[in-house]
Formats: C-alpha cells, structure tokens, sequence
C-alpha cells in the first residue's frame, strides 16, 4: 500500500513540476511600464481574520502579468493565503522574454532559471515577485481561483504583517530590490481584477 502511495506521488510530483504545457499569454503586447506602487500608512487598526491580527504597513497597488500561480492547503500560512502568484512587469511582462525563463514555484518560494539571460539577471530580480495574496472578501477569492499563467491583472490592498497569540508571525517585503528570503510580498487583497 505505502509503495503504491509513494509511486503515485513521485509520478504527480514529476508531472506538476517537469510539465512543459504552454501558456497562453493574453495581450501579448499590452506593455506594462509601471512597477508596483506602495505608500506607506499608519495608525490603522489590525484587521482581525480568523485567530490572527492583520497589520497594515503600506498600501499597495499594481498592474502585472501572472508568470505562475502555486495553490497551498497545508500549514498556518494557508489558513490565511490559499495562493501565491509570481507576477511580473516591466521586461518581466513581456511573454517574448518569459517565455526564455523557466519559472517554478514550490514551498512558498519563486525560483527561475534560464540557459542564456534574454535581459540583465537584476532585470529579473527586481521585475518580478512572488506575492502571497490573502483575499479580503468572498469576490476577490472567487477571482484568485480564476486566475491563471499568462493573464493580466489590477491588484490593490496593504503589504501585511500578521502574527498570532502564540507569537507566530509573518511579514511582508516592503521592497521590489530585495531577494531570497522574506523577500516575499504578502498582501491584503481588497481588489483584485482580471484585465484579460
């Protein structure tokens, strides 16, 4: 029985991680020029959701391209975020150049490689995010079901920091500079809107 289990997964694990299904990119040459846009606010009150406090840090908006999405059920985390997406924009929304980036996502990180660099590595760092998204309302988590690679979308909310009573607690990137851990973004999603 367990050697059965154990071959199903590996077969699931290798067909979820090496399969080369093609993205279909809508508006391919929609041009995304702006990065992200984050103002910092204070003196808001934690927003209560389940047994954790939600604190904003900054609000946050943006117009990006879905690069990958990764669903979650296990852990505290998504109790709170179902999903991350990778989202790019800039060079990072051009499917020419992703399509030269081979993109994953696997226990929360984002991870890229490529054979040649179709734009400078820094381009890729800084133009590109994985951003765990925790839905404000029914709609925008009926929305972030529908979403998927290649598509365009409108997010507003807060950059988030969230802890509980037994001291858990996790925070958000307040930077598109920063790489490799905590370099995550995690937003409170009031609005989020699939453009095509």
């Amino acid at each position: 029985m367990w050697r059965w289990l154990f071959i199903i997964g590996v077969i699931f694990f290798g067909w979820r991680h090496c399969s080369t299904a093609e993205i279909n990119y809508a508006a391919p040459h929609q041009v995304i020029d702006n990065a992200p846009q984050q103002s910092e606010v204070s003196g808001l009150q934690p927003i209560p959701l389940q047994a954790y406090a939600i604190q904003p840090v900054a609000e946050f908006k943006l117009k990006a391209r879905v690069l990958s999405r990764e669903d979650y059920w296990l852990g505290r985390e998504a109790d709170l975020s179902p999903t991350d997406l990778v989202l790019g924009w800039g060079e990072m929304a051009n499917p020419q150049v992703v399509k030269q980036i081979n993109i994953r996502q696997s226990g929360r990180w984002y991870f890229w490689q490529v054979e040649s660099f179709p734009i400078p590595r820094r381009s890729i760092e800084t133009q590109s995010a994985n951003m765990h998204l925790i839905p404000a309302n029914d709609e925008v988590a009926r929305t972030l079901k529908q979403i998927r690679p290649g598509q365009l979308i409108t997010l507003q909310g807060y950059l988030v920091n969230v802890s509980a009573d037994d001291g858990w607690r996790w925070r958000s990137s307040l930077s598109r500079e920063d790489t490799g851990a905590n370099a995550c973004e995690l937003i409170y999603v009031k609005q989020l809107k699939l453009i095509f």
